[in-house]
């Protein structure tokens, strides 16, 4: 398709379901308040008590903090074509997917049913399923349906499946950057002309303890119970789950059909550290080289930016590699008259894995709407190792 391949996406429409924000307005509240949805571990997910310890012993989690979505269990099945037993046996990544995206495209003006038979394309970030966990372990309960119940790349699939849509439809586990993965293959798509319309975003939902434990051990989770980004003395981050979908079109095809516009993609870029200093340890090289070639292949000179949302996880090491990585990238031309602010939605939400990279974005979209930047909560002492005196203010 001539022209294709350099043409900006438009983002004509989002949903979400956060901590404390089942929608983009109760989202920019949170945000705008500088309030946290971070919580106890709700009953309905694990006992915390049975599972967690101050001293971070040996197979316990070291906080009873986490962000998590209200009303997990419920599920119109009705609705979505579904029976009472199939629907209870779902993943509730599953169905959670399938709500946030229909209203996705309800924002975009699009009634999901006239979209059958469409070349439309769905590429969610998906990590891990603790749904298929439990369900694999209870062999007497098995039946037919158990792969199509639990495996990740139903996400996708399920959305496809219960609109019929022939486009592209699959998952990606890329850990935190799955989402944002999965958005830079969909505008792929959409260039390539495989695809006239995607959906893309994430999912995460927490069900077991095992993760938060195995991230304690690994010494990733915050004994304080939040997430600190930039601080001074941070000390890990809050698991948390939720959804976040956006939808996408070329960007001719959104002026063709009066869309309403909420951002564009210039561009986007995926890489790999390769080797460093373990395979979960940030890379500064590697960051700034591809927040180089992230600009390039966007047009867009380092000095243009006026805003990153950072991925901040909060602890100190990580914090301090990440914003010398993107200080370093986005200084070139840059004058003290043209500061670049930072932001972080995780001292808000927690970090939402698989799904932390949408959670961003839709704030961004937020903040152009509302012409307003809010605050990085919890930052009352900047990390130690990240350089003063430069023009990029952490808000």
């Amino acid at each position: 398709m001539p022209g294709v391949t350099s043409e900006p996406i438009a983002i004509v429409g989002m949903a979400c379901r956060f901590p404390g924000a089942a929608t983009p307005d109760a989202y920019w509240r949170l945000l705008e308040r500088n309030e946290t949805a971070v919580a106890d571990v709700p009953r309905s997910r694990w006992d915390w008590r049975d599972s967690s310890s101050a001293d971070a012993r040996p197979g316990t989690i070291c906080s009873n903090q986490g962000g998590f979505i209200a009303d997990l269990e419920y599920f119109d099945w009705e609705f979505f074509g579904f029976s009472q037993a199939e629907a209870a046996r779902l993943d509730p990544q599953q169905r959670l997917a399938l709500e946030v995206a229909w209203e996705a495209l309800e924002s975009a003006c699009i009634v999901p049913r006239t979209l059958a038979g469409s070349e439309t394309a769905v590429i969610l970030g998906v990590a891990h399923s603790d749904h298929g966990h439990k369900l694999r372990i209870d062999y007497p309960s098995f039946d037919a349906n158990v792969g199509p119940d639990t495996y990740e790349c139903f996400v996708a699939n399920r959305i496809s499946y219960a609109l019929n849509l022939k486009g592209p439809s699959f998952t990606v586990n890329s850990a935190c950057s799955s989402s944002l993965f999965a958005l830079h293959l969909a505008a792929q798509s959409l260039r390539s002309g495989e695809s006239d319309l995607a959906l893309s975003g994430g999912v995460n939902v927490h069900l077991l303890p095992g993760e938060s434990i195995s991230s304690t051990m690994a010494g990733w989770l915050s004994a304080e119970g939040r997430c600190a980004s930039f601080r001074e003395h941070g000390d890990g981050f809050v698991r948390s789950e939720g959804c976040g979908v956006v939808v996408l079109k070329r960007l001719a095809d959104a002026r063709r059909d009066g869309d309403r516009i909420w951002a564009l993609i210039r561009g986007s870029t995926v890489a790999h550290n390769g080797l460093s200093n373990g395979i979960s340890m940030p890379s500064g090289l590697a960051q700034r080289e591809l927040i180089g070639r992230a600009l390039e292949r966007a047009g867009v000179a380092p000095c243009e930016i006026d805003y990153l949302e950072a991925h901040g996880t909060g602890s100190s090491r990580g914090d301090s590699s990440e914003a010398l990585a993107f200080m370093e990238a986005l200084a070139p031309g840059r004058t003290a008259e043209r500061s670049c602010a930072i932001g972080c939605c995780k001292p808000n939400l927690g970090h939402l894995e698989a799904a932390s990279g949408v959670a961003g974005l839709i704030k961004i979209l937020l903040c152009l709407q509302h012409e307003k930047l809010p605050p990085i909560k919890h930052l009352d002492e900047l990390n130690r190792w990240i350089p003063r005196g430069k023009p990029f203010t952490f808000l």
